[in-house]
């Protein structure tokens, strides 16, 4: 195994996050601009990747943000109660009366089906999680006095404000400091960027951040756009990639960061909203290792299937699978999340790991 993972019996979590949590409001089948009522669900990159590993694999998580403490704050709570990651590390806020000292972050995203795109539009300005910064989180108690056997984090979340960029930092050298797993998934969203100093910003950030990182997860996007590297011979259709081009260029990310023991990315060939190509690939031990192609996947909701792959990805490797196993369930699992709404899963791992076996989708009786 390439990973040093701590032993269960002295960590009270299998697994932490750091990032925002936010309300998602989905208008189900129709659009954002003409919907009369909204779905709400609860979501963030980070976040999700807990629940999963919390919902789906049974595992103990734990997750770092701050919420702002008004009725809209403890909905919000109610929604992660239900999804059974602790919230003891949550950072409660005062609410100024108006929100706009903080408030609760809103992410306002419709599905997309067939010829149209899922669109989302997030309204998120002095969230009470991109006010968090050095100094706020004892590190000490959760990675020591605690214990968690890994870490999960990413570029939203350092991309909300210096701050958050910051104690990402500062979470990661507590977490490496305590042999804790550390993994990030770059997730590069430009629009966050913006008012941060945009791309050389993002660059300079997430190179930073890179250089304490076990596991990398991203996109071939994300690894161009936060890291600088690129993939051969990729055209303007940028999500059909030849997963041997993509080989070239991890080859490329591992000499640039000896530190990573893994890195992993999802391959997603979008032919319409609802019908997707999905695979991924895992480099480990100085090999890669590729998830089965599911071609002409049928999507019912695509937003948090990367997530679910990280989710499962981090099971895999928690639960002492092969690297092989660790890709298959990743890509399992971000397959069947997409198949239902909202950002979190809603599966088992059983009916994960039925779909790495190749099942089929008869009734269960």
């Amino acid at each position: 195994m390439p990973l040093n993972i701590r032993p269960k019996a002295e960590c009270m979590w299998d697994a932490a996050s750091l990032g925002e949590v936010m309300l998602r409001l989905d208008p189900g089948e129709g659009r954002v601009r003409t919907t009369r009522h909204f779905q709400v669900w609860e979501g963030g990159g980070e976040y999700n990747v807990v629940r999963g590993l919390r919902r789906c694999f049974g595992l103990k998580t734990t997750v770092v943000t701050s919420i702002v403490d008004n009725e809209i704050g403890r909905l919000l709570e109610d929604l992660m109660l239900q999804g059974g990651v602790d919230l003891s590390h949550v950072k409660w806020m005062p609410f100024d009366g108006i929100g706009k000292a903080s408030r609760v972050g809103l992410n306002f995203t419709e599905r997309g089906y067939g010829a149209r795109a899922a669109v989302g539009c997030s309204d998120r300005g002095w969230a009470a999680a991109s006010q968090l910064k050095p100094g706020d989180v004892d590190w000490a108690q959760l990675f020591e006095k605690e214990g968690v056997r890994w870490l999960h984090c990413g570029g939203i979340f350092a991309a909300l404000a210096a701050g958050t960029a910051d104690i990402t930092i500062e979470a990661m050298e507590a977490a490496k400091k305590a042999g804790t797993i550390v993994s990030y998934d770059l997730n590069f969203r430009a629009s966050l960027w913006k008012s941060q100093g945009g791309p050389a910003r993002a660059m300079e950030v997430n190179r930073k951040i890179a250089s304490l990182v076990d596991v990398m997860i991203g996109n071939e996007e994300d690894f161009t756009a936060a890291l600088g590297f690129k993939v051969p011979d990729l055209d303007e259709h940028i999500s059909n990639i030849d997963p041997a081009n993509f080989k070239k260029m991890i080859s490329e990310v591992v000499q640039m960061y000896p530190n990573f023991k893994a890195v992993a990315t999802t391959l997603r060939n979008a032919k319409t909203a609802s019908v997707n190509d999905w695979g991924a690939v895992l480099w480990a031990d100085g090999e890669f290792y590729e998830a089965p192609l599911r071609e002409n996947l049928e999507i019912f909701d695509r937003v948090g299937g990367g997530d679910s792959f990280a989710s499962g990805l981090a099971y895999g490797f928690l639960a002492g699978k092969t690297p092989q196993q660790c890709v298959e369930y990743g890509a399992a699992h971000g397959a069947l999340a997409m198949t239902t709404p909202g950002d979190t899963t809603m599966v088992t791992v059983k009916e994960v790991e039925a779909a790495m076996k190749g099942k089929g989708a008869r009734v269960i009786r």
